[in-house]
Formats: structure tokens, C-alpha cells, sequence
């Protein structure tokens, strides 16, 4: 168990910040935040961490308890439970609940209160949801235009950079140069 873990539990009496559930505990990073810490992190059932990560999943059933995490005095479960509201569109539940100007910055920073057709959604050749950071691989060769070499089927592109305006590119380094990969193309590595 790490510190983080540690410090979560001990703030939330070991129960899902979210639900109350006290079954399969995990640690969940609040993007885009990458640095697991209390300031960061909630402790939330691996079935609701896995309904973030994958939209097409959300079962609203699952998110009976937004209505008092919302309240939480701690600001990743209040991020939290302004997304999953925003996904659910609860507009209830959403107009009542209030976030300081920064932390609404970091609730709007997944896309989650954008409209379905003005949010931009990256998806690998597979559709799954690519983000900032992620590591994918090439599925097929590529010849880069304006350098003289190929990009091989199977390698590998780390930390990725999502092109915020268009859905179908990323920028990635292969072979020591910074390139625009189109998203059909790659997979995303776990």
C-alpha cells in the first residue's frame, strides 16, 4: 500500500469517495493531474475507476452517490462528481453545485461539460480513448513526409501529445524526430 493510499483511506474512513463502498479500493489520479497524491487522487471502487477510463461503460446506477459526493470538502472527489454529473447530464444536481474558478478549469479539462459534438476525442485504431502521455504503437509502416525514413510497423511512440484541434492526429517522437501521426494508425499500449 503506498503513502497515498494510506493517507486516502485514512480520510475516507477505507470507503469509495464516490459511492461508500468498501469492495475492491483503488487509488484514482484525477486527470489531467498525473502525480499520485491526496491533493490529487480519490479512493474509488475499481468498477467506477474503470467507468471514467471508458465512457461507452457508464452505468448511471453506479453514480447514485454524486449526490452527496458532491458536497465532499475535498476537491478531487468534488472534480470528480462534477464530471460523472456532467457526463450523466444531471443539470439538477449540476446548477446546485458551485466550483472556484481554477477547479472548475480542472473539471472542464477532460472535456466532460463540453457538448458531444464540439468535444474533440482522440481514439487509437482499436477506439480506444487516447490522452496526453499515453505510450502507443504503430500498427502499420509509415513514410514521413518531409524526413527520409520510415516509421516501422511496431514501434513504439511514448508520451504522446494529443493535437487538440483535430481528432485524428497526435504528436509523438520516432527515431529522435517529432512527427504527426495520424490516430488510425496506432494502438494504445496498457
Amino acid at each position: 500500500m503506498t503513502i497515498t493510499e494510506k493517507r486516502l483511506r485514512d480520510r475516507s474512513g477505507s470507503l469509495c469517495e464516490i459511492s461508500g463502498s468498501d469492495e475492491n479500493l483503488v487509488v484514482y489520479t484525477v486527470a489531467p493531474k498525473t502525480e499520485e497524491s491526496v491533493e490529487n487522487s480519490i479512493l474509488i471502487t475499481e468498477n467506477l475507476k474503470n467507468q471514467i477510463e471508458n465512457p461507452e461503460t457508464t452505468n448511471p446506477d453506479d453514480w447514485r452517490g454524486l449526490n452527496e459526493s458532491m458536497w465532499s470538502e475535498h476537491l478531487p472527489v468534488q472534480i470528480v462528481s462534477w464530471r460523472m454529473l456532467a457526463r450523466l447530464k444531471n443539470h439538477d444536481l449540476l446548477d446546485m453545485m458551485y466550483l472556484e474558478e481554477e477547479a472548475l478549469e480542472w473539471a472542464k479539462a477532460t472535456g466532460e461539460g463540453d457538448d458531444d459534438e464540439s468535444k474533440i476525442i482522440h481514439k487509437d485504431s482499436n477506439g480506444n480513448i487516447l490522452k496526453d502521455g499515453d505510450s502507443v504503437v504503430l500498427i502499420k509502416d509509415l513514410d514521413v513526409k518531409g524526413a527520409n525514413f520510415t516509421a516501422k510497423r511496431g514501434a513504439a511512440v511514448h508520451n504522446i501529445k494529443l493535437v487538440w484541434d483535430n481528432a485524428e492526429q497526435i504528436e509523438g517522437r520516432v527515431e529522435n524526430q517529432h512527427i504527426v501521426i495520424l490516430t488510425q494508425y496506432v494502438k494504445k499500449t496498457k
